[in-house]
């Protein structure tokens, strides 16, 4: 093979690589309609929303993109968002689901918002999840309100880390 060949052949590989395999994989998305892994391909973007029925609090986001830092973010998703009238919680699940071949234990910020309501914020620290697994965590916020938490419209995970 002459060098020309030689160098096509590696431009070849190299932009085939940076299509194919710079994106990374992980869960990012909300979506509660569908299987834990069709959202996980998000344009980049790595925000996605979805809708709950529990007491009219609905919707949920994952902020992040496509960067290894935000790989913490990209395994959360938000499986529930609501108000609970018997504890008055804003209360929310999340799934973490954790592909790779490391435990790692995550942190995760998540804020309550609505358009009249001002927001509020639940954390969750040292969350044990191993290789190749998936954990459902519970997390809760006070409800400082007086109606019935219906001015609560979404969930977002605001934050999230893992070491």
């Amino acid at each position: 093979m002459n060098k020309r060949h030689i160098r096509a052949l590696a431009v070849f590989g190299i932009a085939v690589v940076a299509l194919t395999g710079a994106r990374g994989s992980g869960g990012g998305g909300c979506d509660n309609h569908s299987s834990s892994s069709s959202s996980s391909s998000s344009g980049g973007s790595g925000s996605s929303n979805h809708d709950n029925d529990d007491n009219g609090t609905s919707g949920g986001s994952v902020s992040g993109g496509s960067g290894s830092a935000n790989q913490a973010l990209r395994d959360i998703t938000i499986d529930k968002c609501a108000y609970d009238a018997a504890t008055k919680n804003l209360t929310a699940r999340i799934t973490i689901k954790n592909d790779g071949v490391l435990d790692y234990d995550y942190d995760v910020t998540l804020k309550f918002k609505g358009a009249s309501a001002v927001s509020a914020t639940a954390t969750t620290t040292d969350i044990a999840v191993a290789a190749d697994a998936s954990k459902s965590v519970d997390m809760t916020a006070p409800y400082t309100g007086t109606g019935d938490g219906s001015e609560y419209t979404k969930c977002e995970v605001t934050r999230a880390s893992r070491s």
